[in-house]
């Protein structure tokens, strides 16, 4: 009874959420592609996925304040907050692969730089690196989500030691952030991608300084 019960929530939710979830991410990263400027494609194709990344991590990081407008307490996990940060991380990943071959065209160029005197790397102490080291910290937490985001992770860990390693979803904004704000100067952004991206942000911000002050009352 309950293995058919498990059966039909997956396809509940395959339906319901990662079919409309992944049309949804390949169309929005088709549409803000073409508002790259640009003949460089791979360089369109990392914004697109960036910002279609970042869109659906603020609006997992706002459902959760959404959900207490209903009620007074939270779950500690629901279907479609999971399903959507599921899709934020495979984009984001996609973003990771797509983007390390933008610029220099060596990926360990990323994070560090060739000293010839003596002739070895170094890390890297500009704008520059500091964009991909918070990317690649982003990078690994990520992985860590999407390792985690399934009943079996939640049953193995418990209830409480599974939302501690859920909250790092919090630093990952924070890092994604950062990331972001290091390459609106690092490309010179133009002033549509930089409103865009500072809604997203302020959004996540009031929605999350809503449900903590709901969740200390």
């Amino acid at each position: 009874m309950d293995k058919a019960l498990g059966i039909k929530r997956i396809k509940s939710r395959l339906w319901r959420h990662h079919i409309p979830l992944g049309l949804g991410s390949l169309i929005a990263c088709f549409s803000i592609k073409m508002l790259v400027k640009g003949d460089y494609t791979i360089h369109r194709w990392s914004m697109a996925t960036g910002y279609v990344a970042l869109i659906l991590l603020g609006f997992t990081l706002i459902l959760g304040p959404l959900k207490l407008l209903k009620q007074k307490r939270t779950p500690k996990s629901f279907d479609l907050r999971r399903d959507v940060g599921i899709w934020s991380g495979i984009v984001g990943l996609v973003h990771v692969i797509i983007g390390l071959q933008v610029h220099m065209g060596n990926p360990w160029l990323y994070f560090f730089l060739k000293d010839p005197f003596p002739r070895k790397l170094v890390l890297r102490g500009d704008l520059f690196g500091f964009a991909n080291y918070t990317g690649l910290i982003a990078t690994l937490i990520i992985i860590l989500l999407l390792l985690i985001s399934n009943d079996l992770s939640i049953k193995r860990f418990g209830a409480k030691r599974w939302k501690a390693l859920q909250r790092w979803s919090y630093g990952l904004f924070g890092l994604v952030v950062a990331h972001s704000i290091a390459f609106q100067f690092i490309e010179k952004r133009i002033l549509g991608f930089v409103i865009l991206f500072s809604l997203i942000t302020v959004a996540v911000a009031i929605f999350q300084g809503f449900g903590f002050s709901r969740w200390k009352k």
